[in-house]
């Protein structure tokens, strides 16, 4: 089972679209993957769920039960502010630590209306990844200025397509 992760907690967000996206490409690939929408923490799980407080929040240890189980991830990751959403942090902080992670396996999709999309953002969030030992795929696809290509829940870009594709494969092979 492949968790595709959504790296926000932004409502009806374009990282949710992207992530129904994947989850069609795996399934073409015959892939069995499950959704981890950020929108649906507890708005306190950081008082109510770290630290101290590991185990305690029933609603945020579901989440953190979904990603034990799981042992491969793709990670969808909107720019803001020239990084990735604090949220996707501090919901890392509350895996089980040190091992959470580690020797897990994951792909990373960046996407910002800029025209890096999400370089930094990726680039910082391997930082944190490799820190915890979490194994990431070569191919970090980058779609930037994603709005112009999205058209009803589905991207218009031939480029676009064929790395999803292609890392897509490769998640499911690694």
């Amino acid at each position: 089972m492949i968790t595709i992760v959504v790296g926000t907690n932004r409502r009806n967000s374009l990282s949710k679209t992207i992530a129904l996206y994947y989850q069609d490409i795996l399934s073409r690939h015959q892939a069995e993957s499950q959704i981890l929408d950020l929108s649906g923490l507890p708005p306190d799980f950081t008082a109510t769920a770290l630290y101290e407080n590991f185990g305690k929040n029933e609603l945020f240890n579901e989440y953190r039960t979904r990603m034990e189980q799981s042992e491969k991830f793709v990670f969808i990751i909107p720019e803001y502010n020239g990084s990735f959403p604090g949220v996707l942090k501090a919901f890392i902080d509350g895996m089980k630590y040190p091992d959470g992670l580690s020797g897990k396996k994951a792909a990373m999709v960046g996407l910002s209306s800029g025209i890096q999309g999400g370089a930094l953002a990726l680039s910082h969030l391997n930082d944190i990844f490799s820190y915890l030992g979490l194994n990431v795929l070569a191919l970090r696809v980058k779609l930037a200025q994603i709005k112009t290509y999205m058209k009803e829940g589905k991207i218009d870009n031939l480029l676009y397509n064929e790395l999803l594709d292609i890392q897509a494969r490769q998640i499911i092979q690694f």
